[in-house]
């Protein structure tokens, strides 16, 4: 068993709850990592292998994207130890148990991630009534359908372009999964002109040197077949997608794919961190002092999360969309502007900025964890 406190710092976790039902086979987690903010906003992730330190520190990072995004919310996080190809009866029970179990912590609003989808969301709202990422027949803006990240992501790569030797129109690029985000953002990348070397899904991973057919690709994903199931270009091995030499790398799958025994295989001059802590701090510092620039996950993929704040305050699907493209270009330039002004790793100048928006809500509460003692103000 973790030790629960061995993440513990001045920001938080607020609280870490344990869900276990074993007449339904349910064993999740939930970090409500600070809420100096607002409320918690983070995903329901579902996998066989998540663990409580993947469940803080995506909580973590959901903490600093929400202060960096300026939204009035905190960071938290909901990990269920399952596989979320479980037939859809299972999945069902599992999703309601879980909302039945958390219905009293206030403190977490749930959230579509890895695993689980819109579907798994409006089993949510059935239950307990607390959530975003809903259906569009549930007045929702459906962030899957829509490619909320995706689209963010290719905003990202239009700004960061100026910061790392890249011109977008004609740029080779490489994704590392291509699920809501990673296929989203291919589309709204090749729009841009940009050329999609190889992409890997779970199964493998298809590189053609003169560039995939993303329609194609996608037409495949929506049919429920996988990538290598393309019948143009290379089958190569999920984990030689990070080999591929190109322009723009981008992980939009796992925790952790590029790290310290295998970031010397990655030939890129742009990381734009689709998913989640999919990049190890010692690797970002290696690649930093390779000259590749790496733009951090809760900076670059914040798409999501502004688009479920959005939705949970009513605005339009126009209005969210606009929103994620004015906060990702601006906080984009900010970070990099400031990464390239004082010499620091663009994680460093992103921190910073979002740390100093969680401390400065913290003082301002009337009852402030985690600081030397409790301060009644």
């Amino acid at each position: 068993m973790q030790d629960c406190f061995a993440f513990a710092d001045a920001l938080g976790p607020a609280k870490i709850i344990h869900v276990y039902e074993p007449s339904i086979g349910l064993r999740a987690i939930l970090v409500v990592d600070n809420v100096a903010l607002g409320p918690s906003i983070g995903g329901v992730r579902m996998a066989p292998d998540v663990s409580l330190e993947e469940c803080f520190r995506l909580a973590r990072a959901m903490t600093l994207k929400n202060a960096a995004a300026g939204l009035p919310h905190g960071g938290g996080k909901v990990v269920v130890f399952s596989d979320p190809k479980l037939p859809q009866a299972e999945k069902e029970r599992l999703i309601r148990g879980l909302a039945q179990a958390l219905r009293n912590v206030y403190e977490y609003i749930f959230a579509p991630d890895m695993g689980t989808d819109e579907e798994c969301m409006a089993w949510v709202r059935d239950e307990i009534g607390r959530v975003v990422g809903l259906p569009r027949e549930l007045g929702g803006i459906p962030l899957d359908e829509i490619g909320a990240t995706g689209f963010g992501l290719a905003h990202v790569a239009e700004v960061a372009q100026e910061y790392a030797d890249v011109r977008l129109d004609g740029a080779t690029v490489a994704i590392q999964g291509f699920g809501a985000v990673g296929g989203k953002a291919a589309h709204f990348l090749s729009e841009r002109g940009a050329v999609i070397l190889a992409v890997a899904d779970s199964r493998g991973a298809i590189h053609d040197r003169h560039g995939l057919d993303i329609t194609a690709l996608l037409e495949l994903k929506q049919a429920g077949k996988s990538v290598i199931d393309y019948t143009v270009g290379k089958r190569i091995a999920r984990e030689d997608n990070v080999g591929i030499g190109c322009d723009i790398w981008i992980p939009a799958a796992r925790p952790d794919v590029i790290r310290g025994d295998n970031v010397d295989r990655l030939e890129a001059k742009l990381v734009i961190e689709g998913a989640n802590i999919p990049v190890t701090r010692e690797a970002e510092r290696i690649l930093h002092e390779r000259g590749v620039l790496c733009v951090p996950d809760f900076i670059a993929n914040a798409g999501g999360v502004i688009c479920a704040a959005m939705e949970y305050q009513g605005a339009t699907e126009l209005t969210a969309l606009q929103s994620i493209e004015d906060k990702l270009r601006h906080n984009t330039r900010l970070v990099l502007e400031d990464s390239r002004r004082r010499g620091i790793l663009p994680r460093q100048a992103a921190e910073e900025l979002a740390r100093a928006r969680v401390r400065k809500a913290m003082d301002l509460r009337r009852f402030s964890l985690f600081s030397t003692g409790p301060r009644w103000i």
